[in-house]
């Protein structure tokens, strides 16, 4: 009898303890977020996520890579049918495209007393071309994991042979230097070239390369209401937009003495491993792409070359985590964004991956390193500019160029059909 009792009690209290448990929420399901990212394997978010899961046991995120040549459809494709991720990676240049489809940064969450952070700490932590790309309207589209800009590569051995100490500072430099770096045979051909500059195909990010040269000559690319663009638009009287288009195909003009290089030499990135060609301007993943292709070869990074030494633009190129319209779970993956770019988050991330800092108080830090130095460095005067349609656009530039160097029209005509045609893109 006593036994019965006692039994009876135990399950009387084990009851109560689950019913205390339930209402109390303990048993409630967790919330899994889905995040899609491009280049960057699951390895470059583990001790991410599981750094963020830590403090919030009740939020699982789930990353998943897509190829770069099937993201951006794919991405689109599952938003516009109702099954997208909660979390997608974006380009720096992507919110006037896709802007609609994101979710800003909520003004606060539900049972946290302070925001997640405010707009000013935002423009704090980060550097100035992060504010300018990621908001609209004061609110918070994106949260970025690096900031990388164009630099320059150069082949220390063919400057030394050459008797070149120092990698040119301005372009002024590289004129100069071009002429000591360019070797011809009897019949003419290149076979070795100072500088990757000059064509659009076989110049590895040649169109970012030009838009940073417009940049750097004062170029305004659009209208002050980015309705229009108006880089074929003179400047104070000048037309900057002109002599930029004109100072890069000269490179690849043989009747010019800055030629340099032309359409028929390998693609810019396997000449450079070669060790055929002296200097090349690309991004910091290249540095470890070069050591995988040439072991051996014997090269440096500098900053890139300037048109002013007291106007210092670089050009910016990167991706940043964004939420979508369509998430189940806004907060929770506003959350995650928060933490993937606080200090703790965004270290873990740059330490998997090698990429510059976004945050100005990471920039610091790779100072001293001898890949990410300059990279980090140029964040802090880095420079984008408003473009509808990164890809579409990116192929009118190379068309231009090509439209030049083909002598299909003149430097004028060649730019003011560009315009044109990315004016047709921007009343879309």
């Amino acid at each position: 009898m006593y036994i019965l009792v006692g039994v009876i009690a135990v399950a009387v209290f084990v009851t109560f303890i689950l019913i205390l448990r339930n209402i109390g929420g303990t048993t409630a399901s967790k919330v899994t977020l889905q995040f899609w990212g491009v280049y960057d394997d699951p390895s470059a978010f583990e001790k991410v996520i599981s750094g963020f899961q830590a403090e919030h046991p009740e939020i699982d995120v789930k990353y998943r890579v897509i190829p770069y040549d099937q993201y951006e459809t794919t991405m689109v494709n599952a938003l516009a049918a109702g099954n997208g991720p909660d979390i997608v990676m974006i380009h720096n240049t992507w919110l006037p495209k896709h802007g609609d489809k994101l979710e800003p940064m909520p003004t606060s969450i539900p049972g946290q007393k302070e925001p997640l952070f405010t707009l000013q700490d935002y423009k704090n932590q980060f550097v100035d071309v992060v504010p300018q790309d990621l908001t609209y309207q004061n609110q918070i589209y994106g949260v970025p994991l690096y900031v990388d800009t164009l630099a320059l590569y150069y082949n220390k051995d063919l400057f030394n042979a050459a008797g070149i100490t120092t990698p040119p500072k301005m372009w002024e430099d590289v004129n100069n230097d071009i002429q000591l770096l360019t070797k011809f045979d009897s019949r003419g051909n290149i076979t070795q070239s100072a500088a990757a500059l000059g064509t659009a195909r076989n110049i590895n990010r040649s169109t970012d390369i030009l838009m940073d040269m417009m940049l750097q000559s004062g170029v305004n690319m659009t209208s002050s209401d980015n309705r229009t663009a108006t880089f074929a638009e003179p400047v104070s009287g000048q037309h900057v937009g002109e002599i930029a288009l004109e100072y890069y195909t000269d490179f690849a003009n043989p009747r010019k003495q800055s030629y340099a290089w032309n359409s028929s030499l390998h693609y810019s990135v396997d000449a450079f491993s070669e060790g055929t060609l002296a200097m090349m301007f690309n991004y910091s993943h290249q540095a470890a792409a070069i050591r995988a292709k040439a072991p051996r070869l014997n090269f440096g990074i500098a900053p890139m070359p300037q048109a002013s030494a007291t106007d210092i633009r670089d050009f910016a190129n990167y991706w940043a985590a964004a939420v979508t319209k369509g998430s189940a779970h806004p907060n929770e993956a506003w959350e995650f964004l928060a933490y993937l770019g606080s200090k703790d988050g965004e270290s873990a991330y740059l330490a998997a991956t090698g990429r510059p800092a976004a945050r100005r108080d990471l920039i610091d830090l790779q100072k001293s390193d001898p890949d990410l130095s300059v990279f980090a460095r140029q964040a802090l005067t880095a420079r984008s500019w408003y473009q509808v349609d990164n890809v579409a656009i990116e192929n009118i530039f190379a068309d231009m160029i090509d439209d030049v160097n083909f002598n299909r029209a003149t430097v004028p005509a060649a730019l003011g059909a560009a315009e044109t045609k990315i004016n047709v893109l921007m009343r879309q």
